[in-house]
């Protein structure tokens, strides 16, 4: 196969306004917004996390990539990227776009988001046409040159269209290499972006938060999304009004995959327990949750969400080891992780205690063997 050489793009092209300031931004990665020193990733992790999603913006109808990290402090973001996880991206609908952006030249109302989101998915099916167009042509060209047809020897190799990073991000997207994850509350907010995946031919992974997918949830179980929601959280904002605790066990009834995420320095201390919320509101409405399906709330389906099911998320032989070992039943409030391991090794004990983060040992008095500020 010849190779495609590459040719400069003229300087406009890498020309990205603030992420700030511009409501569509695909361009960003959210791995450079990652602080490996963070003093939360130990605290996760001491409650039983071994992997996160970090996903930029919400304000932003398309913020940027994720990035999957494996809990480990030290580094920088390319340190502890989850081996092999699949590029992920993170889309917003609903009002953070339109709060944040509305008096900086970017949509105000849903009608501005809905037509910005196709707005925007267009030009990466016309970038993707024009890369196709192209490849062909010169892989012609090569063809032609290597037979020494007199006009190809005379011409010179077809112009490569100028590259645009926020188009190779959405133009990957349409051609399935990047899982979707979109913030959205309210059940029209997410029946919009189905339709506008389904127009444009992309799949979206799973909705965060997700408040109303109960409403939804057999739309969302026929075109096989996850939601990542919370077991109680809701009532804080004008589209987060018609929230109930029994959202994951209804998606879970229908067949669907539902997530306990926790979008919070605190909850992320304890989702076991948040599950457990979920688990036994389901029960008290009707609902036969078992506990291996809530326990999937916090393990498989969300390994599943961050394209990571083959290696992670189930205890299953030939797979990454990463275990947690609980003190009891990991639905009891009284329960806390007594080892934590990732791939294989054994990172956190409860009797050995927290280990602080070169952050906290040089700004504050701790203690060796907690790293808890004292």
């Amino acid at each position: 196969m010849p190779v495609v050489p590459v040719v400069p793009s003229p300087p406009e092209a890498f020309a990205v306004p603030p992420e700030a300031v511009a409501p569509t931004t695909p361009y960003a990665r959210a791995r450079y917004g990652y602080w490996a020193q963070d003093p939360n990733i130990t605290r996760a992790r001491a409650g039983g996390v071994t992997t996160a999603l970090i996903l930029p913006g919400s304000a932003n109808l398309i913020g940027g990539r994720g990035y999957t990290t494996v809990m480990r402090p030290g580094g920088v973001a390319s340190d502890n990227a989850f081996p092999g996880a699949p590029e992920t991206i993170k889309m917003a609908c609903g009002e953070n776009p339109k709060r944040v952006y509305g008096d900086k030249g970017g949509p105000q109302t849903r009608m501005g988001l809905y037509a910005a989101f196709r707005a925007a998915f267009q030009g990466a099916a016309e970038y993707n046409v024009a890369a196709q167009k192209y490849e062909i042509a010169y892989k012609e060209w090569v063809v032609k040159k290597a037979n020494k047809d007199e006009d190809t020897e005379a011409s010179a190799a077809p112009d490569r269209p100028a590259v645009n990073l926020g188009m190779e991000t959405l133009a990957a997207v349409l051609r399935g290499e990047i899982l979707v994850q979109v913030h959205c509350y309210r059940a029209d907010d997410i029946r919009q972006l189905v339709e506008i995946s389904d127009e444009f031919g992309f799949n979206i992974r799973s909705f965060h938060h997700a408040i109303e997918a109960y409403k939804v949830r057999d739309i969302l179980v026929e075109h096989n999304i996850s939601i990542s929601t919370w077991a109680e959280w809701w009532g804080f904002k004008m589209e987060a009004l018609d929230g109930i605790i029994e959202n994951a066990a209804l998606m879970t009834e229908a067949g669907g995959r539902a997530i306990i995420h926790s979008d919070s320095a605190l909850d992320i201390q304890h989702l076991n327990q948040e599950a457990a919320k979920g688990m036994y509101a389901g029960r008290a409405a009707g609902n036969a949750i078992s506990e291996d399906q809530a326990l999937r709330w916090i393990t498989a389906n969300a390994a599943w969400a961050l394209g990571i099911e083959s290696v992670t998320g189930t205890l299953d032989k030939g797979k990454r080891a990463d275990v947690v070992l609980w003190s009891g039943h990991p639905f009891s409030v009284y329960s806390l992780p007594d080892v934590v391991i990732q791939a294989g090794e054994m990172t956190y004990t409860r009797t050995g205690g927290r280990k602080p983060t070169d952050f906290e040992l040089g700004n504050s008095t701790t203690d060796s063997s907690t790293g808890d500020a004292q």
